[in-house]
């Protein structure tokens, strides 16, 4: 084996970070950096040169040169009795150890245990959420709060199943350099994640499973799987024993569904279908493909628009066809027991947006909250009965064509000046939030993570870029509208929070969302400039 330069940062003020920064634990991490981050950077360089080609041709198609492989018969490896039955899904950051506990105590199937979108990617929170899952996987997880509160397993339920989710393929970890060079977010998360929990989770009947976000093709997912076999000969353990679930929430992927699992299919366990990535990912891809792109106000493209029920139903289809599980996506609604009516509301559409899911073909569906695991629940067990799942259901009826995954036409062309003012709002506050270490805010009842912020973002940005008018107010959306309303919510926050507060977070927060909605030029994610306002680069 090769040795590796590796140099790291302990996160300020944790007096664990030990435990979970080993010589050994790094040394992996570094050998995965030399042996798959070169073909990192290749791949992410692909990623623009693929989404010009689009963009100048207005279009997407299914690939030719993978027909085969859509044609032929294959399933993947069959799913290890823990994640036979995932019909309600808990979501969330895997720290701090409060939240941890809750979603694994929150009796759900699953817990996606993010490292990604709900957390911001302070070293302190990387190494921390790593470390509570470790413990989780030990048994040992436990948390005493300020007042005095301690958290703790529960011993009379199961608890969740734990499902990680590392940072995507485009984010660095400045903390960590192999050779000179920043290492991969992904192969941190991935890596020290592995390292610690996946004998622990071995010997509990369980395994190493993650969620794979933000993939953009299948030769993406290919690297995933040899990163996840190199994973497993480096450990002595039996190949196949990783799980993969990938998030289809970029537009690309939207086409090459059949070809990620077969590049993971020892790895597969299914795909999922989100909303705010997906229209995000629209945006970015076809930015300037002209004005057929552009899309309605956000809070009116619901699930049922036909390019929403078309990659819906395609990834049913694909999933069971090749025996993965479909994933339904967020119910992110935040119950209020001081607001019995709004609250009751919401659950109905809770209730009616996971029952449109079952009765699709989905194996299961995610919340946000403990209050909603329960209706999820009942929606999936009157559907599955005691069946664990639905993969047998199969969906042969289905037929997708690509004008129909990109008849964006087909969401309604409503824009409003109402929203641009919510858009801008919610921009900056969940910056704000993010810049002070926290990737989970509440908003408006709605537990928001960073998809919401780029969707948010990203619709101003194209609507100035296409001068788009607003039809509640008859304005045209132009830098200076856009830069005065921006300030207008400026003010709305400065009122909501104090004075040190609104200086540190929001002031940065709302320059960085400026900069990006403003420019003649797209940044592909927020994520990254952020980061280097979080770093102090």
């Amino acid at each position: 084996m090769t040795t590796s330069t590796i140099e790291h940062i302990l996160p300020t003020g944790h007096d664990r970070a030990g435990e979970i920064l080993t010589d050994e634990a790094l040394q992996f991490v570094a050998e995965l950096h030399r042996r798959f981050a070169p073909r990192r950077a290749e791949l992410l360089g692909v990623r623009e040169e693929n989404r010009s080609q689009a963009a100048s041709a207005g279009r997407l198609d299914f690939l030719p040169e993978t027909k085969e492989v859509r044609e032929g018969d294959w399933k993947v490896a069959p799913a290890p009795a823990a994640l036979q039955d995932r019909r309600v899904e808990m979501t969330g950051p895997a720290s701090p150890a409060k939240m941890a506990i809750n979603a694994l105590n929150s009796g759900a199937k699953v817990w996606l245990a993010d490292l990604e979108d709900a957390s911001s990617p302070t070293w302190y929170n990387q190494v921390d959420g790593v470390l509570n899952l470790r413990d989780a996987a030990l048994g040992t997880l436990e948390h005493t709060s300020p007042d005095g509160k301690s958290y703790a397993l529960r011993e009379d339920a199961p608890l969740a199943v734990v499902v990680a989710r590392p940072r995507g393929w485009h984010l660095p970890e400045y903390n960590v350099t192999v050779d000179g060079q920043p290492a991969s977010g992904s192969l941190v998360d991935f890596g020290l994640h592995f390292f610690h929990t996946a004998k622990p989770l071995i010997a509990n009947g369980q395994g190493p499973y993650y969620y794979l976000p933000k993939l953009e093709s299948y030769l993406e997912a290919r690297l995933w799987n040899e990163v996840f076999t190199f994973a497993e000969e480096y450990l002595g353990i039996d190949h196949g024993t990783i799980r993969a679930t990938v998030l289809i929430e970029t537009i690309p992927a939207a086409f090459q569904m059949e070809e990620i699992l077969y590049e993971l299919r020892d790895h597969a366990s299914g795909l999922n279908a989100g909303r705010w990535d997906y229209l995000f990912s629209i945006i970015k891809y076809f930015r300037d493909a002209g004005e057929q792109f552009v899309l309605a106000d956000r809070s009116t493209i619901t699930m049922t628009a036909p390019l929403m029920r078309a990659y819906t139903e395609l990834l049913v289809k694909t999933c069971h066809r090749r025996g993965a599980f479909a994933m339904g996506g967020m119910a992110a609604f935040i119950p209020n027991r001081r607001e019995p009516e709004i609250t009751e509301a919401a659950i109905e559409k809770v209730r009616a947006d996971k029952t449109r899911e079952a009765t699709d073909g989905f194996d299961g569906s995610w919340v946000a909250h403990p209050d909603l695991v329960p209706v999820c629940r009942e929606v999936f067990d009157g559907v599955l009965g005691e069946k664990p799942n639905q993969v047998d259901r199969l969906r042969e009826e289905v037929r997708v064509s690509a004008e129909e995954l990109l008849d964006v036409a087909s969401a309604g062309r409503v824009s409003t000046q109402k929203e641009l003012a919510g858009n801008l709002y919610v921009a900056i506050r969940y910056t704000a939030v993010w810049l002070s270490g926290n990737g989970a805010v509440a908003i408006h009842n709605l537990m928001e993570d960073a998809a919401t912020a780029e969707i948010s973002r990203s619709q101003v940005w194209q609507q100035i870029q296409n001068a788009v008018v607003y039809e509640d107010t008859g304005n045209s959306a132009t830098r200076e509208l856009v830069g005065a309303e921006l300030e207008r919510q400026k003010e709305t926050l400065r009122g909501e929070v104090d004075a040190e507060t609104f200086e540190k977070y929001y002031e940065p927060a709302a320059r960085l969302v400026a900069d990006l909605v403003l420019s003649e030029d797209y940044m592909d994610f927020l994520t990254l400039p952020a980061y280097d306002v979080l770093e102090g680069r």
